[in-house]
């Protein structure tokens, strides 16, 4: 656990998502009525980034880039949405914060097929394609890309990697997953014990981990469908995060406890109190503030990031020539009074 007590502003977000998501707004997100009809402003790129979308055959990818800054360094976003929710402005914010914690890296965020429409294989196919395209378009070093997802991204994200490392494809330099959708199947023990307190899929089925279109024909116990079945030798080191009240906390730590077996080099943080993605929250809760500066710290690490501190005191240190002049002037003053 990270936090022991929950702050007072994590205390009213949960709880104000917990009374919004009831059973009706589940059964929309289910449907997909609310992925067909969003509602959002237009976003607005920062004045210091450069802002590209780059269109491949089957699906559309957000470029984000530091203006005049090119570090060779860039984050695979894979966003969530249960595999049937595509990109929002939350996760061009989330680009924007991984581009400034990384010191000024490229982020990379794929809008992949979702279902009902596109069922499993396509966001695999989709995001081996994006990553692909950090390697052989953009020349981008392995050892210079981390690949990042939350929520169902973050089990893609999971999924990206067995595959790359089963297909002989080079690894990325490290692996950032918050709240991770990695067990398909919906099995885990935080299923039932976190079904009542979870406040964003707590209390029903009737939401979009259940009965997923996803899956399609597929056998959901697939590793590249659900990672949590994988096997996690020659893993890059990992950051995972999560919130002790979701019932997708099992899946987090049950890939934890895979990843330690094959001794995976591995940080695993439950955050008490908190629901799922809180990591949205940003600035607003003390807890997502933590959270993302733990993701700071794992960039910096992987990537081999130093900062001076900042405000370091010099300790004033007298020249020789302004040593000798007092030194001088100090005689003459004992001579003048020896004289008077």
């Amino acid at each position: 656990m990270r936090q022991k007590r929950v702050s007072l502003r994590g205390k009213l977000v949960r709880d104000a998502m917990k009374n919004m998501m009831d059973t009706a707004m589940g059964h929309k997100f289910q449907t997909g009525e609310y992925r067909m009809n969003p509602v959002e402003p237009a976003w607005i790129c920062p004045e210091d980034y450069e802002y590209e979308i780059v269109d491949m055959d089957r699906f559309k990818m957000e470029y984000l880039r530091p203006a005049e800054v090119c570090t060779g360094r860039v984050i695979l976003q894979l966003h969530g949405g249960g595999y049937i929710g595509p990109m929002k402005n939350i996760y061009r914010d989330f680009a924007v914060q991984y581009s400034k914690r990384s010191m000024g890296g490229d982020v990379l965020t794929i809008d992949y097929r979702v279902a009902p429409e596109y069922p499993y294989p396509a966001a695999l196919e989709d995001a081996v394609e994006a990553y692909r395209w950090l390697l052989e378009e953009k020349r981008y070093a392995p050892d210079k890309i981390i690949v990042a997802g939350d929520s169902a991204g973050g089990g893609l994200a999971l999924a990206l990697l067995l595959y790359l490392r089963d297909h002989g494809i080079q690894m990325p330099a490290g692996l950032i997953t918050m709240s991770p959708w990695a067990d398909l199947t919906c099995r885990g023990e935080s299923h039932q014990t976190n079904f009542d307190r979870d406040p964003q899929f707590g209390g029903t089925k009737d939401n979009m981990l259940y009965d997923s279109a996803y899956i399609g024909d597929a056998d959901p116990t697939d590793p590249y469908l659900s990672p949590l079945f994988g096997e996690y030798h020659g893993f890059p080191p990992v950051l995972m995060q999560v919130g002790s009240e979701e019932v997708l906390l099992s899946d987090t730590l049950t890939v934890a406890d895979k990843l330690r077996k094959a001794h995976g080099r591995l940080r695993v943080s439950v955050y008490d109190g908190m629901f799922h993605v809180f990591q949205m929250g940003l600035r607003l809760i003390p807890e997502s503030q933590e959270a993302w500066e733990e993701v700071s710290v794992f960039l910096h690490t992987i990537y081999g990031i130093r900062r001076r501190p900042a405000g370091k005191q010099v300790r004033m240190v007298k020249s020789g020539r302004r040593v000798q002049g007092e030194r001088i002037a100090a005689r003459a003053r004992r001579k003048t009074g020896r004289q008077g």
